[in-house]
């Protein structure tokens, strides 16, 4: 089942893909605009853009049915228009980032386990190191179908040991993590589904109860895993980063600083947090 779709907003398909290429998981082609995503029920999505950012449209192909249809448009915010967003940032101190990247989605995880393994992994490694210790794991138990990598279930992931994932240079702690998420959602204590439904405070104290994700993890899972709007990680670096750059700073800002906006930039924080890694990720010129 394939189908053409257009959109009555601003977006910017190819902001979205540099961003998904940024994760060696994802299944990504830069030149021919399009990405494939693994489903649940097994079968291969290509999502490719058809359009521009002004008039954007895109065909979507490998569809079983329109069930997996509303969900590829909930995962690539094909359904919440992205111009009031950016209205509502027009007149506040983000309004050069806004200008620049204009119309970028912020995608939701193709999936929730695989989007807290990755948190996990790259706790405390810089990105180079995380994504050859991601890749690693999915080289070793995942399962790659037809040039698509899917992560292993966390019922497989459960059954390892500590050693086996030492040997991939997991640290211990990482690895009990890894392992521990998994006995939790394998045992039933953690239902990664049942969240799209629960409010940001339930999720982050389900997932906080578990051994190594703290408040930050919990905040990337909202983020990225369920694609909720407000959320800000004052305490990323690169956030800080980029607002001395924005702020014309010669240190980088407090958190109090950063704070004193959230009541401008409410309730989109998360967009003001995508769109100032976006401005690092991709200057303007």
């Amino acid at each position: 089942m394939a189908v053409e779709i257009d959109l009555q907003f601003p977006y910017d398909f190819d902001s979205a893909l540099a961003r998904l290429a940024g994760n060696p998981v994802h299944a990504v082609d830069l030149e021919g605009r399009l990405v494939r995503v693994p489903m649940e029920e097994g079968n291969l999505v290509t999502v490719q853009g058809t359009g521009t950012v002004r008039e954007p449209s895109f065909r979507i192909s490998g569809l079983l049915n329109g069930e997996q249809l509303a969900h590829i448009r909930w995962v690539f915010h094909f359904d919440e228009p992205l111009d009031g967003i950016a209205a509502h940032f027009a007149n506040t101190d983000l309004v050069p980032v806004f200008a620049v990247h204009a119309g970028t989605p912020l995608i939701r995880s193709f999936s929730l386990y695989g989007e807290l393994v990755k948190s996990i992994i790259h706790q405390q490694l810089n990105l180079s190191f995380a994504n050859v210790l991601l890749m690693r794991f999915m080289e070793t138990y995942g399962l790659q179908q037809d040039g698509v990598w899917r992560f292993p279930p966390p019922e497989q992931t459960a059954l390892l040991t500590v050693a086996d994932l030492r040997e991939l240079q997991f640290s211990t702690r990482k690895a009990e993590y890894v392992i521990g998420l998994s006995q939790a959602i394998a045992d039933g204590t953690i239902d990664l589904e049942s969240m799209r439904h629960k409010t940001d405070a339930e999720v982050t104290s389900a997932l906080t109860a578990l051994r190594g994700i703290g408040p930050w993890t919990a905040q990337g899972f909202l983020m990225f895993g369920l694609g909720r709007p407000n959320l800000f990680p004052a305490a990323d670096v690169g956030l800080q980063n980029a607002l001395k750059t924005l702020w014309a700073l010669d240190r980088k800002p407090t958190q109090q600083e950063i704070l004193a906006r959230f009541p401008d930039w409410s309730p989109y924080l998360s967009y003001a947090a995508l769109y100032l890694w976006r401005s690092i990720e991709a200057p303007a010129g």
